[in-house]
């Protein structure tokens, strides 16, 4: 029994380095885009095996498979959030300075209406809710979320927010969890009354920007840029249960519920990765260095391959340098 056991532990020991190296991610591409300006989201259609990149008046799109530019749509004012509808073969694009969604086709990347919102300024993050089959875009500076029906591609109600609203996730379930950064709470949005029905204070995390679900343990993740950090919070009792030391400038976050791993895109030149060890237990694995300014990620759960955009920009300001914006790639070693 001894020289099993023995067996056993150096065995562990031998595979322990090869589980922490599985963890690590380096870079493996650069995808470069063309066009200039300001860049905000990304997101992954898992159906179509594309990557949609906002970048300043339109939207690059990527073929996943072949990591290749295959696209734009293009003609807008300034481009936030995409959200995917699969089944209608449609996507859903904010606007920021139209105050409009633009809604488009999957295949051809023509598109198919403008969306004037109503009551609305600054409409910014954006998802789709497949419980209430709705579109929701969040509107950063009239404090509110526009409902828009994706099969008549009308605007079919307004949820007052009661804050300055950033990212948002489904639970798929009828509850929406909508990060406020400017009170540094987190609203739950009932998605078929299109009403707040609880709001959550999440200190010590300060100005909260991006959010991530793990629905199998009924965690959300925010992450916070005023204390630098990422909060986990139990979504049936509004408590944050663990909070950890994340970059500065964090602007999106990601969760791959296969490796158990967390995405932090931090603005000042880092990407924190961290490991789910248990619904309330956590570790930071890796600072993965990147470009400053690159804070939003895509990740694709198939691959496990995290997609982040950056610019080059002119010394001392935030105008972007022509022709220097690229979509990085970074995948497990």
């Amino acid at each position: 029994m001894k020289k099993q056991i023995l067996i056993l532990a150096l065995l562990a020991t031998a595979l322990a380095p090869m589980a922490l190296k599985a963890q690590t991610y380096v870079a493996d591409k650069t995808i470069s885009l063309p066009g200039d300006g300001g860049y905000d989201y990304l997101a992954i259609d898992k159906v179509n095996h594309r990557l949609y990149v906002s970048h300043g008046t339109q939207v690059n799109v990527i073929n996943l498979i072949t990591e290749q530019p295959v696209g734009s749509i293009d003609n807008m004012k300034s481009v936030h959030g995409i959200a995917i509808v699969n089944k209608l073969n449609r996507g859903f694009i904010t606007d920021g300075k139209s105050n409009s969604v633009v809604a488009f086709d999957l295949k051809t990347l023509k598109i198919i209406a403008t969306i004037p919102l109503k009551d609305a300024n600054g409409p910014d993050a954006i998802m789709y809710d497949p419980y209430s089959d709705r579109v929701f875009s969040f509107n950063g500076e009239s404090n509110n979320s526009s409902v828009i029906d994706p099969k008549t591609l009308k605007q079919v109600g307004t949820v007052a927010l009661g804050g300055g609203p950033e990212f948002a996730v489904s639970d798929g379930k009828g509850k929406i969890y909508n990060n406020l950064e400017d009170k540094s709470s987190l609203n739950v949005i009932d998605s078929k009354s299109l009403k707040v029905v609880k709001n959550y204070q999440l200190a010590p995390c300060g100005g909260p920007t991006g959010l991530a679900l793990d629905a199998a343990s009924q965690r959300l993740f925010t992450v916070c840029r005023e204390n630098k950090g990422i909060s986990v919070i139990n979504i049936n009792t509004g408590k944050v249960t663990a909070t950890l030391p994340i970059g500065a400038g964090v602007d999106a976050v990601a969760y791959d519920p296969e490796t158990k791993l967390i995405f932090c895109s931090c603005g000042d030149g880092t990407t924190t990765i961290i490991k789910q060890k248990s619904a309330d237990e956590y570790s930071v694995v890796q600072v993965l260095k990147t470009p400053v300014r690159a804070k939003t990620l895509a990740l694709d759960t198939e691959t496990h391959k995290i997609y982040l955009s950056v610019a080059e920009f002119e010394p001392g300001t935030r105008k972007a340098l022509p022709n220097t914006f690229k979509v990085l790639i970074y995948k497990q070693q």
